[in-house]
């Protein structure tokens, strides 16, 4: 019986507060010819920046962001049953696999008329793969900063692809991206691998910048890799979608897999990236040490600043823990120094009520105030991230500065365990979740899905393709109710005027795909 295949283009019209946007959607529909019953949907956006983002639609509002898979650009692929029905270790297990029709959802706060909104693939094993484990020629490799937690995802990685699935081949790329042209591999082993997590940093080396797509792709084939799985930030993970569009063209049965890692927790979809609970359990050590030297002496101030380029998570998160802190400067929320409700008057304050305070700064908090001072140029590092002033030395710098005019003598202790923080191993709760993580990967390569990065999304693991990692950085919202438990801790004055307070209510996240908006269509037929 033959099949008839149609082609249809809807152009989507999303209205948001800010502006309408418009994307078009290629619709590939494969039908029964005698019946007419559609027996595969799916669409791919027609977004030049988002060439293979495939959404599938559903009943009720449903929209399945999903991620691409060998079957999409290979016919004729063979597959075979998964090795895990035969594991010792996954006997008890009432489902061995997830369904294929099993999805997270993005948004899980909803009202009752609401639509049912965007979803991403389940994450686990799958009944069938499309490897043997003797074809399987593995690589991992890390990139960028370094993270607490790295070495606990190789472990598992290598671990998971051995015990799980009878992967004997695993190489790690040493050095970062560059390591795929420039140095010499490492053999992988679970004997190798055993104790690494109980160490911090990477046993593979890392380093910023060196993407050139065609080279590595070149040595992949090489090299007979066929797994690559790919740990790094956002400015890795746009690096991970090309080297997979360039795998793709080429037509290779290479599967891509990113695991995201940003110490910041800027990385959005996902609820947190791993390290960050170690990070905020580490900055407690620096910021007791601050509340000691501050309570220890007359008008002291302990100041400690934490990582945070772009986002204030570490040192929200830490303040709300310590509850030491008189004082959090994020990036996202501006604040000033001098005049009525500036942080000068709030130092004085404190110091006239209690004798002593603490202020945490993140390392992006106040640049526009340091770069008017010091009149610097807008410079980055290799991976594209803003080399920033160090704001923590320059505000200790302009505190004093301003409280000897005062004639007012205060005490100063800066303290900065950025360094500290970033190369100590991972804590009990990120082990664990570097574990689901790395599983997560290892089960989606082998069930032949590419171009994705794993994570919990509202506490599930799910797949989600390279474009939503890299759209956006994730940021602390100042409106938020967190932010405001924040403010009501410290009992800091917010910084912001009622025009800042405005303006910050009004910034809403772009329209959330073809559903949260009104959709206009034009459909044609090709």
């Amino acid at each position: 019986m033959g099949t008839l295949n149609l082609s249809f283009q809807i152009q989507t019209r999303y209205i948001s507060p800010s502006s309408p946007s418009f994307n078009t959607f290629t619709i590939s529909l494969t039908t029964n010819r005698k019946k007419f019953n559609c027996s595969r949907l799916s669409l791919s956006m027609g977004n030049p920046n988002d060439t293979h983002t495939k959404l599938v639609p559903g009943a009720a509002g449903f929209l399945l962001q999903d991620v691409p898979h060998f079957t999409d650009y290979l016919d004729h692929l063979p597959s075979y049953p998964n090795p895990l029905q035969n594991n010792p270790a996954y006997s008890v297990v009432e489902q061995y696999f997830v369904d294929e029709d099993d999805t997270v959802t993005e948004k899980i706060v909803v009202h009752k008329e609401s639509a049912r909104g965007v979803h991403f693939r389940r994450a686990g094993p799958r009944q069938k793969v499309y490897f043997k484990p003797d074809d399987v020629n593995a690589c991992i490799v890390t990139c960028g900063g370094l993270c607490p937690g790295l070495n606990t995802v190789i472990r598992e990685i290598v671990c998971g692809l051995y015990h799980m699935y009878g992967v004997r081949k695993v190489l790690g790329i040493d050095g970062g991206y560059k390591g795929f042209y420039a140095k010499n591999t490492i053999t992988l082993t679970p004997k190798f691998v055993d104790d690494i997590h109980k160490r911090g940093g990477t046993i593979l080396g890392t380093s910023r910048g060196g993407h050139d797509s065609v080279k590595i792709v070149d040595r992949i084939q090489d090299r007979g890799i066929n797994l690559v799985y790919i740990i790094g930030g956002d400015g890795t993970h746009k690096g991970a979608a090309v080297i997979f569009e360039e795998i793709r063209r080429r037509g290779l049965k290479v599967a891509v897999t990113g695991i995201p890692k940003t110490i910041d927790n800027d990385i959005p979809v996902i609820d947190k990236s791993f390290g960050f609970d170690t990070a905020v359990e580490e900055a407690q050590r620096a910021i007791k040490a601050a509340h000691v030297e501050s309570e220890s002496i007359g008008n002291g101030i302990g100041l400690v600043k934490l990582m945070g380029r772009y986002c204030g998570f570490i040192a929200m998160y830490a303040t709300l823990a310590s509850r030491d802190v008189d004082c959090c400067l994020i990036p996202e929320s501006p604040f000033y120094l001098e005049g009525k409700g500036g942080l000068y008057e709030y130092i004085g304050k404190q110091l006239k009520q209690n004798g002593h305070m603490v202020i945490v700064i993140a390392e992006g908090a106040g640049q526009e105030l340091l770069s008017e001072s010091l009149q610097s140029v807008d410079q980055q590092d290799a991976s594209g991230n803003k080399l920033l002033q160090d704001v923590g030395l320059w505000i200790s710098h302009k505190i004093k500065e301003h409280f000897a005019k005062k004639k007012m003598p205060i005490n100063l202790k800066y303290i900065d365990p950025t360094y500290m923080i970033r190369a100590i191993p991972s804590i009990a709760s990120d082990n664990v979740y570097c574990t689901l993580l790395a599983h997560g990967a290892v089960h989606g390569a082998m069930a032949g899905y590419t171009g994705f990065t794993v994570g919990p999304v509202n506490g599930r693991h799910a797949y989600i393709p390279f474009n939503r990692i890299i759209e956006k950085q994730n940021k602390v919202v100042i409106t938020d109710r967190m932010w405001a438990r924040l403010l009501s801790s410290t009992n800091q004055p917010s910084f912001l005027k009622p025009r800042d307070i405005a303006e910050a209510k009004k910034e809403k996240y772009p329209a959330n795909g073809i559903l949260d908006g009104k959709i206009v269509k034009t459909m044609s037929m090709n």
